[in-house]
This record gives C-alpha cells, structure tokens and sequence, in this order.
C-alpha cells in the first residue's frame, strides 16, 4: 500500500466517496501498467459495484465455495479490473501485487475473468452475451435444487445470482436466447444490471443499435426498472437492487445509464476510453478530476480496507449461521442432507451403474441414439442430480429422463427441461449449472447444430466442466434431411479443442460404456456421438468386451496369426463394416487384419505407451482408418504408412444406405483399400 501525507484531503471524504475513488482509481492504475485492458467500464460502474458488494451480496471470501453464496457474474469481461479490485478489497485471496501483474503471465487477474484462475470468479466470460447466458443456468440450478432440497422451516438453498452486462451483451443473439428462457421459467432470483453507457469499440452505440431494451426485457417477461442517467446514485442503486430482489416470480433487470471512463476529462464517453489505457497525462487528470493524489499510484487508503474488508467477517457470519442452520436441517431430514451432501461433492451414488442394460447380439439392430436412451432410463433412477434436456429434438435425441418431470414455472423441481431451439443457451445455461454446483447436467441435440453452441462449448472445455453433450444424427447415416443436417468436419474439429472427450460408440454396449466414461470424468465435458440409423449389436462372445471404451481404443477382433497383415481401425457405425471387410480379407485373399475399435482418441491417448503400443504396434504399418467424417488428424493414428476413408465433401439428401455406398463406405472398398496398402 501506498504511503500518503497525514494531511491529504483524503480524510475529509465519505467512507462511500473514498471507496469509489480507490475502485476507480485501482482499474486506471492496473490498466495503465500493463498497457493493455478496459478501464472505461470500472470507472463508470465502481459506484454499482460497491453498493453491491458491500451491501447485497452474500458471500464468504474465506470460503469462495460456500454452496448458498449469491453468485456474481461480469457478462462484460473485459470490465474485469471492476472484480479484481472488488475481490481484493473484500478480502479474497487477492494481493494488490496480483492487480499489479493484471494481464501478466501467471497472474490471478488475467484479461478476461477465468473460473479457476482467481479466487472469487465463478465463471469465464469475455466472448459477449456468455456470462448472461450462463448466469440463466447458475439461477436455474439455485430455483431446482431449492424446489428439491427445502424444507418447511428449512431453506438450505436461497440466494440469488447478479449479472452485469452490456451493450455488446445485449446485441449478441445469445441474449435473446437467455432472456427467452429466463422469463419463461420465472427465474426470480435472476438479477442482472445493464450497463447502458451508449459506447462500443467503433463509437456511439446509435451507429449499429437502437432497441428499446426495457420494453424488449419486460416482453420476455422480465421486471424491468429504468433508472435513468443514475449511475453515481447510490440511493437510488440500492433501492432498485433492494426492489429487484422482493421480485420472485420473474427475473430483474436494472438499466442504469453510465458515462464510461467517468471522471477522464478529455475521455470521459470516447471510444478511447473502452478498451485502451487512459495514457499517464489522462490518469493524472482523471484523479485531479476526483479529488485524488495525481502522483500516487495504486492507493489504497486503509480506512477504505477496513471498511471494505467488513465482507471476510460478515461472510464468515453468514456462513456459520447458514451451517448451524444445515445441522438442524441434517437433524431433521438426514437422508435428503446426505444428498444434498453427496450431489454438492459431485459424487456419484453408490450402485450407480451396478443395474446398467446389456444387449445381447440376436437382438434387433438399434441405433446408438435408441440404446443411450435405455441407459438414461436406468441412470435417471439412480442419479437424482442428473439433470438437462434438449433443444426441441428429445423425441428425437432419445434424452428424456423417465419420471424425471418438467422443469417449468412454478415447477422448478423438474429434472427434464425443454430448452426450445435455443442451442446456445442450452449448453451455455449448462455450464451454469455445473458451475453452481450440486447438478450433473446433459444437454442434447443434433450434432450439426453444435455449430449454434460451439461458443458455449468451447467455454465448458476451457473451464474443464463435467457437462455431458448427448449429439445424435452423427454423419451422412442420418439420411434424407440432406447436407445441411449432415455433419462431416464436426469430429474433427470437436477433437480438436482442448479438454473435449469425444466419444463415438459402435453399437448398444459401447453406448452404456460411453456413458460410464462420462459420468466419471471430472476434468472437461464428453461429447457423445450417437447415431440415428440401426446398427447390428456386436456378438461378444467372438470379440472384446465393450468395456474397452473406457481406454479410448481396443483390439475389437484379433488377428489369427501373431502379427496381422493390416489394422483397420473404426469409430461408431463403420465399426461393422471393418469386422466384414476383416473377414472377407481372411476368406478371399489370405489376409489377416486386426480391427481395432477406437470410439475415443483422447481417451486412449491417457492411456500408457506399453497399453497403446499393444493395440496399434508400431511395426505394423498398414493401417486404415475407416470413419464417415473428416479424415483431419487421423494421421496420428495411422502413420505415413497408413490410409483412410473419410469424407472431404458435404453430404447428400438420400437414404443413409445410399449415402454409405456412394461414400465409399462399403466392405467392398475398405478390402479394396486393404489389400491396395499391403501391395505396396
């Protein structure tokens, strides 16, 4: 901390004046030594942020996981110095040398908040209209396990979720999405303030933008308060958050007009102000603007720490009360507590999977959609914390939770919730609701339309969230709908990104493993691939048994001989046709193929050398790949040696049996390509 002269007329201020200033004054410092951020924002907002913070929010900075904690969400990442200084002025496990390294290597105050980065940021934000969306699934999941949990005289679960967002929020179609969803499930503990400080990168906002917002946020159903140019007013700040909370049967939003850059001189509602740092001689005017030292540089004077540093014993208070509180409930309800207890863990039940289907091999083809459905049936029973739904295609994905009921106004307890075709919010609201804790959420549509979800998804994988995607109608097999529903670089680009687990099963008894696999990662989502076509169940009484899965790869069908002449390899529905071409290689040409299984890469790429050595040895060159998607980055699994049949065009609107056929997706021509490699 700075030293500052005893006679600095600092002493003279309001503790509430003081505060502001120093958040203020916090966010042009950091910015401005590290040449890089958005100080606009901080310095427009910092009165809102600390009547919220010191006011309204129930938290604990010594216990950031406190399972009743109101949940804060900065929808405008970029305004992340605003939570930095919050955090560290409230007591979190934030040092001012952490707002002094902001946007360093290393630090704990990266550009954009990051979940699992800083102690306090309970999601990642910076692509707009993400935080808003996700702050929808952190209410849905508090309004769920608050139905579920409480009690008559016990309220085990009541706290409420703040978002803040911006224009850029706002204009984002993902708004729409969250908006929709949240008025239509009246999520009353919702509240969300709207930054309306008429500014974005490219100038005043009323070049590209011109909505009514309070008229389109009370369509969707919100309640809606207009403060108008009142962003300095902290009476009237808290009165509309004090309103906005006696609101319960519909979310809140709060508009507050704000000049950004507040208190810049020649900068105050520029451009230059949103994301550049002010420059020396602007910092230094801003600061004489507010009455501050020009020269000192990340003040903090200490009776602005002692105020704010209220919230370490205040939330400690609140915690206590709340655990003396969860004892009487533990008292009262041990069985619902151990649940409770067991689904904030993320633990999965004891006998989970112990009654899981099997399938046996004389029975009818079924696609691998139609098996995932069977091992839901039994995994809804037996995981009460499983929760999640579709975008308008359950009937269709086969991801109903049987008994599960409908999550719907009112009704909140439901375990089946139906997102509409809104694939964004879907898995964006999902990533809430592991976020917040005590939910296994699922969320399912068409692989294709991943493409409306991939923002959201790629966030669940850079927070390492255990959300499981359940996408069907997996290639060209899904048939007649044609190219635009028929994902081809879908696979490929899903392995890609990092921490995604993709797995894509070959028949029933794959399927319940995948889920298995699943349910047990913790360190990023799974995606399972499914099928809408039938497909044969393999006999394993002449194969390995499906549970292979969970190494990512495996020798399905063995080759006769101690070495086989060549490996094809296989995912999902092309599984098959590499066990036929196997033995029409034996039978017609003398051939002796291993088949090898492979419904995940990065599963078996966790697997040791020694494991994935004795599935593809490296002395056997010949390789094919056979799989009805992108061919991109099979080449690690089959060497310059190797060859494989993928798709490198759209698809075609035709029975999926044609389309196979005119693909190449044939036992004819994997032989064909088998024998062409082994002549070599």
């Amino acid at each position: 901390m700075n030293a500052r002269p005893e006679s600095s007329p600092l002493d003279s201020w309001s503790i509430e004046d003081l505060s502001i200033a120093t958040i203020r004054t916090l966010a042009m410092d950091a910015v401005q030594k590290a040449n890089s951020g958005h100080p606009g924002t901080p310095m427009a907002l910092a009165p809102l942020a600390y009547v919220l913070w010191t006011r309204f929010l129930r938290h604990n900075p010594a216990d950031p996981r406190w399972p009743d904690r109101d949940r804060f969400v900065l929808s405008n990442g970029h305004a992340s110095m605003l939570q930095y200084a919050m955090l560290y002025l409230t007591g979190y496990d934030v040092s001012l040398e952490d707002l002094k390294q902001f946007r360093q290597w290393g630090s704990k105050t990266p550009g954009h908040p990051e979940y699992g980065i800083t102690p306090g940021v309970e999601t990642t934000t910076g692509p707009l209209g993400q935080g808003l969306m996700t702050a929808v699934g952190m209410a849905i999941a508090e309004a769920h396990l608050a139905a579920t949990f409480n009690r008559p005289g016990h309220q085990t679960i009541n706290h409420h979720t703040y978002a803040f967002c911006s224009d850029g929020d706002l204009m984002e179609g993902a708004s729409h999405e969250a908006a929709s969803v949240a008025g239509h499930l009246g999520l009353g503990k919702l509240i969300c303030v709207y930054d309306d400080n008429h500014i974005t990168i490219d100038g005043e906002t009323r070049i590209a933008y011109s909505d009514d917002v309070p008229g389109r946020f009370s369509a969707y159903g919100w309640d809606v308060q207009d403060l108008g140019d009142r962003a300095n007013d902290l009476d009237t700040i808290h009165e509309a958050l004090e309103h906005a909370r006696s609101v319960t049967e519909k979310p809140s939003m709060i508009v507050l007009r704000s000049h950004i850059g507040y208190g810049a001189p020649h900068l105050q509602d520029t451009p230059k102000a949103h994301g550049s740092p002010l420059g020396e001689d602007e910092v230094r005017a801003a600061k004489a603007n507010y009455g501050w030292p020009e020269d000192a540089r990340f003040l903090v004077p200490e009776q602005v720490l002692a105020h704010t540093r209220g919230a370490v014993d205040r939330g400690k208070r609140l915690q206590e009360e709340w655990q003396q509180a969860f004892s009487r409930y533990r008292h009262d309800h041990p069985e619902v507590a151990a649940r409770f207890e067991a689904a904030q863990a993320g633990e999965l039940p004891t006998g989970w999977d112990a009654d899981l289907p099997a399938f046996d091999a004389d029975a009818e083809p079924i696609a691998t959609r139609s098996a995932g459905q069977k091992v839901m049936a039994r995994l809804g029973a037996t995981i009460p914390w499983l929760i999640g739904g579709a975008a308008d295609l359950a009937s269709s994905t086969k991801t109903v939770i049987e008994d599960g009921g409908d999550l719907e106004k009112g009704q909140h307890e439901g375990r089946n919730l139906h997102w509409g075709i809104r694939e964004h919010v879907m898995c964006a609201a999902s990533s809430g609701m592991a976020l917040h804790g005590g939910l296994q959420p699922f969320a399912s549509t068409f692989f294709i339309f991943t493409d409306y979800a991939r923002p959201a998804i790629r966030l669940a994988a850079l927070m390492e969230l255990p959300v499981v995607y359940v996408m069907t109608h997996d290639s060209i097999g899904l048939g007649e709908d044609g190219p635009t529903h028929q994902p081809i670089e879908h696979l490929a680009s899903f392995r890609a990104m990092p921490n995604m687990c993709v797995i894509r099963p070959a028949d029933a008894n794959e399927v319940v493993h995948a889920w298995r696999a699943a349910l047990t990662r913790r360190d990023g989502p799974t995606m399972l691939v499914l099928t809408r076509q039938k497909l044969p169940v393999l006999d394993r009484t002449a194969l390995a048994p499906a549970d292979g899965v969970l190494q990512g790869a495996y020798v399905l069908s063995a080759e006769k001989g101690s070495r086989p002449d060549v490996i094809l390899i296989a995912t999902g529905s092309e599984v098959h046709l590499t066990l036929a071409a196997q033995q029409e290689l034996s039978r017609s040409h003398g051939m002796d193929a291993r088949v090898v299984s492979m419904p995940s890469w990065e599963l078996f790429r966790a697997q040791s050398q020694d494991y994935r050595r004795s599935v593809l040895p490296p002395e056997v060159t010949q390789r094919l790949a056979v799989e009805a998607g992108a061919p991109q980055g099979w080449c690690e699994w089959v060497g310059d040696g190797g060859r494989v049949i993928g798709i490198t065009r759209f698809g075609a609107s035709a029975p999926a049996a044609e389309n196979f056929s005119h693909y190449g997706f044939t036992v004819d021509n994997i032989v064909q390509q088998a024998r062409e490699m082994a002549a070599q």
